[in-house]
């Protein structure tokens, strides 16, 4: 029996209130999750982060060994992680209980093996402490209830790592010497870029389709569409002519009709399910307009912790799941809140329970809901900033509404008949608002006037109108998410990163949030489906995620499963090397190298399109933008200034940001001024004492240390000279939609600032 075992006989509360000199230390993720933690425990408790994954792959090296058909990892505490290992070593010395408590994914899985590993500690002989949301019950039910490490999991984590690995540093060489730098391949990221420009070659293969619609007014009021003409039924496109409009038209016009059939059906709203990680990314997208990526940093700042009415604690449930499963205690508060606030008609007689179409939906146990039910959004909105108080009330209204009564409508037919033709009208009237009156209700009730069967009835107006089919639309990254969830591409954890690494490597590009594949990503794409169709294969991506699934179960080797890719990946990757021909092409320009004055400027192409450089790259590195040369190069405007680097004379220069000063003995010297000195903050930075300049980036203004890149200090927000009351920390001022308040950056106390009129 190990030591943790034994220490379990013991009742809970009596290790909590006896055994005082007992020194437990709890391992997590992130800072956020360690600070709210140790607020529900008492100090026989040390809580530290290991900040995410702190042994892996060497970033420089392959770091697999393949001998024997055996594949052996070597991982590596990075320079940036080892002051933490050294820091979580030392407490682990101290401490009598070492609980591995990551997140409960099977990436957490495997950090917790790798952080056990990396202090020098057997991973299955830790106890092992799992939750789905971080509140005080939660933790002292997982401290009373806990296990070992999954090596199942972690070894299915640990094939993905490796897959990734192997196609990723095999591959991406590979189009980087035959097509140009900077490109990259991954498993799951090139089988999404393909369906990205799959669609886009729809688009332009794409030809319209004339047809027409016909729509009449009855009775001055009711609008109707053709359904039927000569006994026929027309689908949308049917009418595909003028002339056959103009026919029905005509006729229609010549006819007298009558009301020959009146249809009325009750239709009941299914109630939603509760989100989970792909529908939270969607609805937040198309509701709210958050990026997918935003939503999870948003997701999980209220998982980690928050301020509340009752302290700081984790406001949602986990936020990386494919699970509709819901906890019972969380649906009986759920069911006592609606009958309480909205009545019995709006609580169904029976609990909803919800099944998740994901294949191997195991990321986690628990959809995404709040934590509290008695943390309204009317609370916690003095506590959550914007962004946050809309995901939260998202995530929150959709949960209650998943446990409400359906909603009713009542839905009517009438078509009206003439000789030839026939016109149906549809009405459509709420019976019982049921889960929308959460949720909300938009349409507007179009409510039929009463007509009886036979009833003649008078043709007002009628119209033909031209219409021509649209091409399929780009994809939005809600719809992408959607569309790889149904594919069963990637999980949970994986939609948003891989979003992120497409536009991050230039192959898409989002204008008005539609995504649009660049021209480098066709020719990647192109290159993968003739070389390597396994890559870019959905069912390949698919059936691999499922054998994953496998591994995590224990019913499948994550040995054999990378022994049966690597050796014929590795096959086609020496063919390539042979077979692909070099599509790198340089264009001489007729000019010297100003810079080695040997050497001929050529044109290439780079990552971010055409440019110009040196022929002798890489031993001379000049390089100037393709755009300089077509509109000839512009001369710097002369300034009195000196350079107080090398003693030149600086030069005022432009930039896709505007003007600066540059030195003008660049390269050799590469120093750079703004032109006008930047904004200087009141208030010293809070970590190294220098100043504040209000700085442009990609996104706008924001205030930075002068004494970067030593110190990385940012803030987006102007700071203010009154420090926190809580904390003594820097304190910014933030004007909200609704109000202006003062916030600490790093207690995040709010003090609500009143608006001078």
């Amino acid at each position: 029996m190990l030591k943790w075992q034994k220490i379990y006989h013991y009742d809970y509360e009596n290790i909590i209130l006896n055994r005082q000199n007992m020194k437990n230390l709890i391992i997590v993720e992130s800072p956020a999750k360690a600070r709210t933690i140790s607020n529900f425990l008492g100090r026989n408790y040390k809580v530290i982060a290991s900040k995410g994954h702190i042994r892996d792959l060497p970033k420089t090296q392959f770091g697999i060994k393949v001998e024997d058909d055996k594949f052996i990892p070597k991982y590596v505490v990075s320079k940036d992680n080892r002051e933490t290992v050294k820091e979580i070593k030392k407490l682990a010395k101290e401490a009598e209980v070492i609980y591995l408590a990551t997140d409960e994914d099977r990436e957490g899985e495997a950090i917790g093996y790798h952080v056990a590993k990396a202090i020098g500690k057997e991973p299955t002989k830790l106890p092992r402490i799992v939750f789905h949301e971080i509140t005080k019950s939660a933790i002292k039910k997982a401290l009373e209830n806990p296990r070992v490490i999954d090596m199942n999991s972690v070894d299915a984590q640990q094939t993905r790592r490796l897959l990734d690995r192997i196609v990723g540093y095999k591959l991406s060489p590979l189009l980087a010497s035959k097509i140009q730098r900077g490109l990259s391949a991954g498993r799951v990221q090139s089988a999404a870029l393909k369906i990205v420009v799959d669609r886009e070659r729809e688009i332009k293969a794409f030809k319209p389709i004339e047809y027409w619609s016909i729509n009449a007014i009855f009775q001055k009021v009711i609008n109707s569409n053709i359904y039927s003409f000569d006994n026929k039924k027309l689908s949308k496109l049917d009418i595909k002519t003028k002339e056959l409009a103009d026919e029905i038209v005509r006729s229609s016009q010549r006819d007298i009709f009558k009301v020959s059939k009146i249809e009325t059906v009750k239709k009941s709203a299914k109630t939603p399910p509760p989100f989970m990680t792909s529908t939270l990314q969607q609805a937040a997208s198309t509701q709210l307009g958050f990026a997918p990526k935003r939503t999870m940093q948003i997701a999980q700042k209220l998982y980690e912790g928050v301020k509340t009415d009752s302290g700081v604690s984790g406001v949602i449930t986990y936020m990386r799941t494919d699970s509709l499963n819901l906890a019972k205690e969380a649906i009986e508060s759920a069911r006592d809140f609606i009958e309480s606030k909205f009545g019995k008609d709006y609580l169904p007689s029976k609990a909803k329970v919800y099944t998740s179409k994901s294949k191997g939906a195991q990321e986690a146990h628990e959809a995404i809901r709040p934590t509290n039910i008695d943390f309204t959004p009317e609370i916690a909105k003095d506590f959550l900033d914007a962004s946050e108080l809309k995901l939260y009330r998202l995530i929150y209204n959709r949960f209650l509404a998943c446990q409400m009564s359906d909603a009713k409508y009542e839905l009517q037919n009438i078509f009206f008949s003439g000789q030839r033709a026939v016109f149906k009208a549809q009405g459509k009237q709420m019976l019982f608002d049921g889960f929308y009156k959460i949720l909300g209700y938009n349409e507007k009730d179009t409510i039929l006037p009463k007509l009886q069967t036979n009833q003649e009835v008078s043709l007002d107006k009628i119209e033909a109108k031209q219409n021509f089919t649209e091409p399929p639309a780009r994809y939005s990254e809600a719809s992408l998410i959607k569309e790889l969830e149904k594919r069963g591409i990637g999980r949970p954890s994986t939609y948003a990163p891989t979003i992120s690494t497409l536009q991050a490597r230039n192959y898409i590009e989002i204008e008005k949030k539609r995504i649009i594949p660049t021209k480098i990503a066709f020719t990647v794409i192109e290159l993968l489906e003739k070389h390597f169709d396994t890559i870019v294969d959905e069912n390949f991506t698919s059936i691999m995620e499922e054998k994953l699934d496998l591994i995590a179960e224990g019913k499948e080797s994550w040995q054999n499963t990378l022994k049966e890719f690597y050796k014929p990946f590795m096959e086609k990757i020496e063919k390539g090397k042979k077979e692909i021909k070099s599509q790198k092409t340089v264009t001489p320009i007729g000019e010297k190298c100003p810079e080695c004055k040997d050497g001929e400027l050529v044109i290439r192409k780079g990552r971010y399109g055409e440019f110009i450089s040196c022929s002798n790259f890489p031993t001379c590195k000049y390089s100037r933008n393709l755009k300089e040369s077509s509109e000839g190069k512009a001369s710097p405007e002369e300034t009195n200034e000196v350079c107080d680097k090398c003693g030149s004379a600086m030069v005022i220069k432009n930039s896709r940001r505007g003007k600066f000063l540059a030195c003008s003995a660049y390269p050799k010297c590469k120093n750079t001024k703004p032109l006008t000195p930047p904004k200087e903050a009141k208030v010293p930075c809070p970590e190294c004492g220098g100043k504040l300049l209000e700085r442009s980036g990609r996104r706008g203004k924001f205030f930075g240390c002068e004494n970067y890149p030593k110190c990385k200090f940012i803030t987006n927000y102007p700071p203010i000279e009154t420090k926190c009351p809580e904390c003594g920390y820097l304190m910014v001022h933030k004007e909200l939609k609704t109000k202006s308040v003062d916030e600490c950056l790093k207690c995040k106390h709010k003090i609500e600032v009143k608006k001078v009129e």
